[in-house]
């Protein structure tokens, strides 16, 4: 991280108290680390409904700025007291997996969009500056539940600033692809499968979106500087073929090839042409911009780099990105996050031999 960034980051939260839902979560714990390590703050709120997480977690953090809270923000008082006296709140909290939210449509619309609702009217009633939600790619012409309770949820962190009136908080968006390594990632699924010689995969034209934790961490980190109300931040990122991750992590598995499961796509997209119309390319992020926007301010000038118009039918999709993971880079990238890669002895190599299609 480059230590003017980090110096901006470490102006922007000192003396803050921050709120982080989810802060169990894999992203939780990773941002949780990055800040406690790097950064100077005053308090730090851990809000999840996991006990045992919170237990966990609390003996991984010894930090005495870190205070842990039982809740879910689908209970509105709940939500109402642990915003009081927050500055900045980094919302983490979904539920996150497509056939949990397929079979069960009223929970994660109560978790995702409801609570996404609660945490909005906490903050503006006690005055909390600033609010960051993560989004996903799956937010984007969605076709599954999930997806569209996530786009359900950043609609309403977008234009929920119209209801802040001359109030202080400010809330937008971070979205972006798949995290390595996350809960639902396919690159634990591969590290179970490949002691046993043979990976599933559902169709081998899939492309991916990928970025790793720490990746996904200080993006966050980095647009709560720059956000000024109703943006959504994509990260430009590297695109992967499902075939390299096999060639990277598993090469001596055959392959199962097994379908695409209900609610899958065969890639992602984090920016749709009509978004474009309406937002702008820095160097290394695109900002979408609000359509419909009734209060004032917008996303500082130059802390990104100079920002310029998309031209007319961008598009930005994992099968036409520019920016590809290689299969040694992927190799590298497992490592240095605690995953495997190359050839497992004493398993006799077997190549890419297709087992069954359906």
């Amino acid at each position: 991280m480059a230590k003017n960034l980090s110096s901006l980051i470490q102006r922007h939260l000192q003396g803050k108290t921050i709120l982080l839902t989810g802060g169990t979560g894999s992203f939780g714990k990773r941002l949780t680390k990055i800040l406690v390590e790097h950064f100077s703050f005053k308090a730090l709120r851990i809000f999840s409904r996991d006990e045992l997480k919170q237990h966990d977690m609390s003996r991984q953090f010894t930090d005495d700025r870190i205070r842990y809270l039982i809740g879910d923000v689908r209970d509105a008082n709940r939500v109402q007291r642990a915003v009081q006296g927050v500055d900045l709140i980094i919302h983490a909290a979904a539920m996150k997996q497509v056939p949990t939210c397929e079979y069960n449509p009223f929970e994660a619309v109560r978790t995702n969009v409801v609570g996404a609702q609660n945490l909005i009217d906490a903050s503006i009633d006690q005055q909390v500056a600033q609010i960051m939600a993560l989004s996903t790619d799956k937010a984007v012409n969605p076709i599954n539940l999930y997806g569209a309770t996530k786009l359900c949820a950043e609609r309403i962190f977008v234009q929920g600033n119209s209801y802040v009136g001359s109030g202080p908080t400010r809330m937008s968006c971070v979205r972006y692809g798949n995290v390595l390594g996350s809960r639902g990632s396919v690159v634990p699924l591969f590290e179970t499968q490949r002691h046993q010689g043979e990976v599933t995969v559902t169709d081998k034209r899939m492309t991916r979106f990928w970025l790793t934790l720490d990746q996904a961490a200080w993006f966050v980190l980095r647009c709560l500087t720059l956000t000024r109300g109703g943006e959504i931040f994509v990260p430009k990122i590297p695109s992967i073929g499902i075939l390299d991750i096999v060639k990277a992590m598993a090469p001596e598995c055959a392959i199962k090839y097994i379908g695409l499961r209900p609610g899958e796509k065969l890639h992602e997209v984090l920016l749709t042409e009509d978004e474009s119309r309406h937002a702008m390319e820095y160097d290394d992020l695109f900002t979408v911009l609000p359509e419909y926007q009734s209060w004032k301010g917008r996303a500082r000038e130059g802390a990104a780099g100079k920002r310029r118009p998309l031209p007319e039918g961008f598009r930005y999709s994992s099968e036409n990105n520019p920016h590809w993971l290689s299969v040694p880079e992927l190799k590298n990238l497992l490592v240095q996050n605690g995953f495997s890669a190359g050839t497992l002895e004493p398993q006799k190599s077997r190549g890419l031999v297709v087992l069954s299609k359906v």
